[in-house]
């Protein structure tokens, strides 16, 4: 056989591999964990309980916010009329108030803070196990977190059966 007939045979072996590779298509999904994580029965409920609890404290800072801008309202009324004792008085009053309100806005969001960190780390750990198992059943090559893609089809996103498979596996207690 000659040199040029093996090349010839050789090149039409290769096209023949690349094209049944490029014919077994990959299948890909495309979730938005941020979304389907946010979605879940447990997350909403989590959320719910926790916007309860913080509840009475935003009324608190929303009381001494009101205290605090009443005090300056009275101190502008008046100003020029009280005497240098009462003057200092009221913005005493009023710089307390504003460290208390200080305070509780701070305690508020670590309590929030705390509570998305602990219920987001654990969530995401089980979504992630949630859709490697979907992808499993699925029979996904790739799945992609939307955050990191420019473009797909809508038909792609798995996020919702995500949700359901998540919510099926950990139902909110």
């Amino acid at each position: 056989m000659s040199h040029r007939m093996f090349r010839s045979l050789l090149a039409g072996v290769c096209w023949l591999a690349l094209a049944s590779l490029a014919s077994a298509q990959s299948k890909v999904a495309i979730i938005d964990m941020r979304e389907a994580v946010n979605a879940t029965a447990e997350v909403k409920k989590v959320v719910s309980a926790l916007e309860a609890r913080v509840k009475p404290k935003q009324a608190e800072a929303e009381k001494l916010n009101k205290e605090i801008q009443d005090l300056q309202s009275k101190l502008q009324s008046l100003q020029g009329k009280l005497t240098p004792q009462g003057e200092q008085e009221l913005v005493s009053q009023g710089q307390r108030k504003q460290r208390d309100l200080q305070r509780l806005q701070e305690d508020i969001n670590a309590e929030l803070e705390r509570e998305q960190q602990d219920i987001g780390t654990r969530a995401l750990q089980r979504m992630r196990d949630v859709v490697k198992k979907l992808a499993e059943e699925q029979q996904l090559d790739v799945v992609v977190d939307v955050g990191q893609t420019i473009y797909y089809k809508p038909a792609l996103t798995i996020t919702k059966s995500a949700v359901e498979a998540y919510d099926k596996a950990y139902p909110a207690k």
